[in-house]
């Protein structure tokens, strides 16, 4: 039998999620703070009426949202869903967040009786939507018993990473400093090749078949070059994971120095205005620098 998943935050990671649920034949309550979001959602088989009228009957609730703040706000906040849920049900925690946020929300979550699992996401929107995500996920046995139907309908990969709540975030980290850097890389030498008369389209061609490759290349240099910065993962997101890779290692007395470069890019292409567009429109940053014409761009 299926079960009653709340998805909240239905953007284009959690919207996959939910379709993927849906997929599975579990009931999903899709919530979203843009109402267009919601009444998609419902019109393509998500349950009808407002989450809050429903949350004493939920198994599950994902929250796929932007940062920790989002997510204790959710969770505990004026209106939050924690103490509205029954005892046994689950939690999962989808956002980039300290291993200390993670740790901390699931103490406060089993207070009320509620599994916690700690379970970033990754594969970008496309994978989400095909229920093909990587989950680098830690908690108790319990909560792994309870996530089991929703990980089986979002995930490819289920990466069991300890018996508590926060390895699962320290793993995102270490994932998302290697994703960071390797997207403003990519633009870096992107915009290098194009200083030197290599088109954006040739860079692709060439560099994707050989070592200097990677998959955050052959997944965000396309976009270049058709010159469409449609957000599948927005420049803002940057600033806030790799902030967190800085904090983290800031505490841990551990230096990042590749990380903070590209850090800095990403903040400067916020600057730029350029925050809501795809990540990979950190190449701007390099190419205004240079005087450089974009595919895309007026020379």
């Amino acid at each position: 039998m299926g079960q009653k998943i709340a998805v909240i935050g239905l953007g284009s990671m959690g919207y996959g999620i939910a379709q993927s649920c849906l997929r599975a034949g579990h009931k999903v309550f899709g919530a979203d703070v843009r109402a267009e979001a919601v009444e998609r959602f419902q019109s393509e088989g998500g349950q009808s009426g407002a989450l809050a009228d429903h949350l004493g009957n939920i198994d599950t609730a994902v929250l796929v949202v932007l940062n920790a703040q989002q997510t204790e706000a959710v969770l505990f906040g004026e209106d939050g869903i924690a103490p509205k849920m029954k005892a046994g049900a689950l939690v999962v925690g989808c956002a980039t967040v300290p291993p200390a946020c993670a740790t901390h929300l699931a103490q406060r979550c089993g207070e009320l009786g509620l599994h916690y699992l700690d379970a970033p996401i990754s594969g970008g929107s496309i994978k989400a939507a095909a229920g093909q995500l990587g989950i680098m996920a830690s908690g108790t046995p319990g909560a792994f018993d309870a996530a089991e139907p929703m990980l089986t309908a979002c995930a490819e990969t289920v990466f069991r990473l300890g018996d508590s709540a926060g390895m699962g975030s320290a793993m995102k980290a270490v994932n998302q400093l290697l994703a960071g850097v390797h997207i403003a890389t990519m633009a870096e030498a992107m915009n290098f090749g194009l200083s030197q008369g290599i088109a954006p389209g040739t860079f692709l061609e060439v560099i994707s078949k050989c070592a200097g490759s990677s998959w955050m290349l052959e997944n965000r240099a396309p976009h270049i070059v058709a010159g469409d910065y449609t957000p599948h993962s927005q420049v803002n997101i940057w600033p806030k994971d790799l902030g967190i890779v800085g904090e983290i290692a800031q505490a841990s007395g551990v230096e990042t120095p590749i990380a903070e470069t590209a850090l800095a890019q990403y903040r400067r292409a916020v600057d730029m205005g350029l925050g809501h567009e795809d990540d990979a429109a950190v190449i701007k940053v390099y190419a205004k620098a240079a005087g450089l014409v974009l595919p895309g761009e007026d020379a």
